[in-house]
């Protein structure tokens, strides 16, 4: 009797086969052969999940949206005492990648960033991933505007989007090691705090 796969599972597994070879050696160092090395599956297996090295590293960087979304999510649930500002700053510092034990995955994340400038479909998935992050940010940023006192209205979608990029470039800086984790962490608080 045949064995039977749980496709979904494998899947996966080569998807954290992937994002560990994306983290040790970028994207371009991503082969079909090694990816079935370290997911230890044959590559008639990887093939038989996805046609195309394409298909699978769209898949891959779905896998690693996901990962970082539900620490988002699980961010952005608030108490009745945590206030819209604070869950928005807890948020933005789940994508920004920051601490020791998330290198790692901000390796990846942001070799997935430079191959999408160069291929549609990835630019596509990660376009659609900021656009969710922006309408959650846009909404904290309204909620936690209403009734303060400003000089000059916010526009909170414009700060939604300079708080991803703001994020993003942070989590740049941290890797190539122009700021310490802790600096980047001050910069990030510090442009919350003027909000």
């Amino acid at each position: 009797m045949p064995r039977q796969v749980d496709h979904a599972s494998r899947r996966r597994l080569i998807a954290e086969a992937v994002c560990h070879l994306a983290d040790e050696r970028g994207l371009e160092g991503v082969t079909l052969r090694d990816v079935a090395a370290r997911a230890q599956v044959s590559m008639g297996a990887v093939q038989r999940c996805f046609r195309t090295k394409e298909e699978m590293l769209v898949f891959a960087l779905g896998h690693i949206s996901e990962r970082i979304m539900e620490r988002v999510r699980a961010r952005l649930v608030r108490s009745p005492a945590q206030s819209a500002g604070t869950a928005l700053g807890h948020a933005a510092t789940e994508i920004s990648l920051l601490r020791e034990e998330q290198r790692a995955e901000a390796r990846v994340w942001l070799a997935f960033v430079a191959q999408a400038t160069v291929s549609k479909v990835l630019a596509t998935t990660l376009k659609a991933n900021y656009a969710a992050l922006q309408e959650a940010f846009t909404h904290l940023i309204s909620e936690a505007a209403r009734g303060a006192d400003r000089a000059t209205p916010l526009d909170p979608q414009r700060e939604a989007r300079t708080l991803l990029a703001l994020a993003d470039g942070l989590t740049a800086h941290v890797l190539i090691g122009h700021l310490t984790s802790q600096e980047a962490h001050d910069v990030l608080h510090s442009h919350l705090a003027a909000l």
